[in-house]
This record gives C-alpha cells, structure tokens and sequence, in this order.
C-alpha cells in the first residue's frame, strides 16, 4: 500500500501527529480535534474518511499512551471500568450512523456546549484550590463520548475529561483513565469503519500521523503526573475553548 514513500509529502504528518499526540497524551484530548480538523478543513477529506484515518491511527497510539499512563500509576481501575463498556458501546453506534448518514448538523452544537466547559474549566483552575471529588455521571457520559467520538472524528477526551473534571474528578487519574479507556473505544471504531468502509480511507497521510503519534505516546503519561491539578486544568480549559471556538466558526462561515 506505501510503496515509493515521499517522506518530504509524510513530514507535515509526522509534525502534527507529534504535536497532536503530545497535548492529548498530557491533557486528555485533542488528537482527534486537532487531526481531523487538518483532514476536513484544509485537506478536504469527507467527515468518514477523515474519522477513519484518526481512529485507525489512534489504535496505535493509544495503546502506547495508555501504557504509559499505566506505568506512570495515572489509572483510577474503577473509573475505568465504568467508562470503557459504554464507549465502546457508543463508538460502534457513532461509527456506524457515520459510515450511512452526515453527522456534522449537529457539530457545531457540542462544540458550544464543550466550548461553556472549557471556560468553566479556567474559572475553577482560577478561582483556587481543585478539591478532588467522586463523580457520579459516568456510564452515560462514556456512551455519549463514545458516540461524538465516532461520529464527529474526534470527542471522547474533550466530552469525557472536560465532563469529569467539571464533577470534581482528580485532573491526572482522569486523564491518565480516559487515555486508556480510549484505546479500547478506537479499536472498535476502527473495525467499524474498516467493516463500512473498507481500507479506502488508510493512505499515506494516515502512515505519517501514526509516526509522529507513536514518537511522542509514551511522553503523556510522564507529563500528566508531574504537572500540577491547577495548570493541568487550565491547560485542557484553555485548548477546549481554543478548539471548540474554531471548530465552530468553520461550521458557520
């Protein structure tokens, strides 16, 4: 499939492979965002296509990531368990509404809603100390970010992470759990869309994302655990705001 590689064509995928892995291995999300916003935006890629290519990626890396994330001690094993059933649940109904249907009416929407968390996210890291607490919405959160995740090419951290650290959870356990819950989801979505769609949508930008992915997974975890609650949230309140807004003024113009 990758013979006579231009790797000069790969690097601009490599980068932001890199970068997008980076942030979403120490923040939680924005692998998908940032990726599939590349894809459909600037690249022109249909919303199917582009969510495959992400997800097929994301297998790899979240494997990796989630690894690190484990070997860091970043992983709340109960949290997890009540996360990875719905979203693999909700990965496989999204993937597959994708695969028949255009699902981006709805987009700009979510993006307002995770746009409102984000700001709220930097009101709390501003307003002073981040007291851990138990969240209770879980299961539903992990169907609904499971789903947005699928069908939007990119969700499960800024819709489950944002929503957990909104309930009060511990910014490192949530991140470092929905990371590795987050494999288990991508590995569904994949095998859904290769069922839909065939291996069409895995090209040579997919080779170069998964490259600079896979340079910078194991990286997350060690900087999830040693950066502080109150900047790791401003962090992910910050980029949910930032990539939120963009996404919907693309939407709309």
């Amino acid at each position: 499939m990758f013979y006579g590689l231009d790797l000069s064509a790969m690097l601009p995928f490599i980068l932001v492979g890199f970068a997008a892995q980076m942030v979403d291995g120490a923040l939680g999300m924005a692998l998908g965002v940032i990726n599939s916003t590349l894809l459909v935006s600037f690249l022109g890629v249909p919303p199917a296509h582009a969510s495959a290519m992400v997800h097929a990626v994301e297998t790899f890396t979240t494997a990796a990531s989630g690894a690190s994330h484990v070997l860091h001690r970043n992983v709340n094993w109960k949290l997890f368990g009540r996360l990875v059933i719905p979203g693999v649940i909700g990965g496989f109904l999204g993937a597959y509404v994708l695969s028949s249907i255009d699902a981006s009416i709805a987009k700009p929407f979510v993006m307002a809603y995770l746009a409102a968390i984000g700001v709220y996210l930097l009101y709390r890291a501003y307003r002073g100390k981040v007291e851990p607490r138990e969240p209770r919405i879980i299961e539903p959160l992990g169907l609904a970010g499971g789903f947005l995740d699928a069908a939007g090419g990119g969700g499960w951290g800024p819709v489950v992470t944002s929503n957990l650290l909104v309930q009060g959870a511990a910014p490192r356990e949530t991140i470092g759990t929905v990371n590795t819950a987050e494999f288990f989801l991508t590995a569904t979505i994949s095998a859904t869309f290769i069922w839909q769609l065939g291996f069409a949508a895995f090209t040579l930008q997919t080779l170069g994302i998964l490259i600079g992915g896979l340079i910078a997974a194991p990286m997350g975890g060690w900087l999830a655990k040693h950066v502080p609650a109150r900047p790791l949230m401003a962090m992910v309140g910050v980029l949910l705001t930032i990539t939120s807004a963009y996404t919907i003024w693309n939407a709309l113009r």
